[in-house]
């Protein structure tokens, strides 16, 4: 089930330089969309994006921005103890 702010966040989205995949997520509870953004565009995306929103929506919406590190790897027990 999606709504008014979730349609607008991927739309929005998908309009910007950098994005590689936009989409909504979660369980049907509220949601939440999910965007990978090539890390040059991502302040110009959260603002593109957050004032396309706002304008529509009312309100201001919330980023979190998250990266990879050095991907999977094997942990080592004996060094976290």
């Amino acid at each position: 089930m999606t709504g008014k702010e979730l349609d607008t966040l991927v739309e929005a989205a998908w309009e910007q330089p950098g994005v590689i995949g936009a989409r909504m997520t979660g369980a049907g509870f509220g949601g939440c969309a999910i965007a990978i953004v090539e890390q040059r565009h991502t302040d110009s995306f959260i603002t593109l994006v957050g004032k396309k929103y706002e304008e529509r929506i009312g309100y201001r919406g919330t980023f979190y921005v998250a990266s990879i590190d050095d991907g999977a790897r094997e942990i080592n027990k004996e060094v976290i103890i």
